[in-house]
């Protein structure tokens, strides 16, 4: 819309590492005018995930990569503030590949989803999207931890991490988190209940594991990838299922070093399993009920980190590789009329 000014974050050149100063360019332009069939939505919050950082290689995965002279995609949530589609009316809030931009235009498709019966947009993002949903068919769906079993989840303090974590914990499990750093590790304990956590930073991982996991690890969720896999896979129990989540570790530099350690599936009968939570999406109801459920008994509880203005989507998205996050990683775009902070 002419009378709008969108500022948005382009993608100049593939970044090795960090993204640094000249891969983007903060550009400004009018905001769009929706065609028949479109809507328009105001951004208020951007969702930062490692997963943004992988669609700037110039690598196919499960979405495209981001072109050069494109909106660095992502995941967020804003307002209908104009709408020639009767899926929306204005007022409405959804959730959507906002990008790195105040202003998109949205269709009555998959990617954009009207949020109902929940007025705060903060819990939405950390909880009741895809990041709620990845820790739900994660853990009570591949992991399946069964009371008195040993759990361990590696980024523990961040947005997947810290849910997983919980939701074995709500199962009866004992829970040992992995994190990076005392703040993190503090976190882990004292804000979402873990039994305990691993400073992967300090000493010895395998040693540490010993202690913390007498008995082998049952189920691991995984976050990380490289050594901690590897180290987790060295202590596994029998019958253990490995739920392959993410591979953080890997995602500046591209490389994907297999375990040492895989052979431990074959000798203690174990399973390892990747997972896609948008292979699921006729179940995510089903997720979202069981996860607003917890929530309301207080056995479920979330934390954000929240950066300031559009400008700071790039500094949010290296945060999540140098540990500036504890919970999910938010930038606030604009202000929210309904459930905003």
């Amino acid at each position: 819309m002419a009378d709008l000014t969108n500022l948005q974050i382009v993608l100049r050149r593939r970044p090795a590492g960090l993204v640094e100063p000249g891969d983007t360019e903060l550009v400004v332009s009018p905001a769009p005018e929706p065609a028949d069939g479109e809507a328009l939505v105001r951004t208020t919050y951007v969702g930062i995930d490692a997963a943004a950082r992988t669609w700037l290689n110039d690598q196919p995965g499960y979405l495209p990569p981001v072109g050069l002279g494109e909106v660095i995609r992502a995941a967020g949530i804003g307002e209908v503030v104009a709408s020639r589609c009767d899926a929306y009316r204005v007022g409405d809030v959804v959730t959507t590949l906002t990008g790195f931009q105040q202003y998109v235009i949205v269709r009555d498709d998959v990617f954009c989803t009207p949020v109902e019966g929940l007025t705060d947009q903060l819990a939405v993002m950390s909880v009741y999207g895809p990041t709620g949903a990845t820790a739900y068919f994660g853990m009570a769906g591949i992991g399946r931890p069964q009371p008195g079993e040993t759990v361990v989840v590696s980024a523990a303090a961040g947005a997947t991490g810290s849910v997983a974590g919980q939701i074995a914990k709500i199962a009866g499990a004992r829970v040992v988190g992995i994190a990076g750093g005392p703040v993190k590790c503090r976190a882990v304990v004292e804000d979402f209940g873990f039994d305990s956590c691993i400073d992967h930073r300090e000493g010895n991982l395998s040693t540490a594991l010993k202690q913390h996991c007498p008995r082998g690890v049952d189920v691991y969720f995984d976050n990380v990838g490289g050594p901690i896999l590897d180290a987790v896979l060295g202590r596994i129990a029998a019958k253990a299922r490995i739920v392959l989540c993410g591979v953080i570790s890997s995602y500046l530099t591209g490389e994907h070093p297999g375990p040492a350690n895989y052979v431990n599936l074959l000798a203690k009968t174990a399973l390892m399993q990747g997972f896609n939570a948008l292979d699921e999406w006729g179940r995510f109801d089903e997720a979202f009920g069981a996860l607003r459920q917890w929530e309301a008994e207080g056995r479920l509880v979330h934390r954000e980190t929240v950066m300031e203005g559009i400008e700071s989507c790039v500094n949010a998205l290296n945060g999540l590789f140098t540990g500036a996050n504890i919970g999910k990683m938010l930038v606030k775009v604009g202000e929210p009329t309904i459930g905003g902070a």
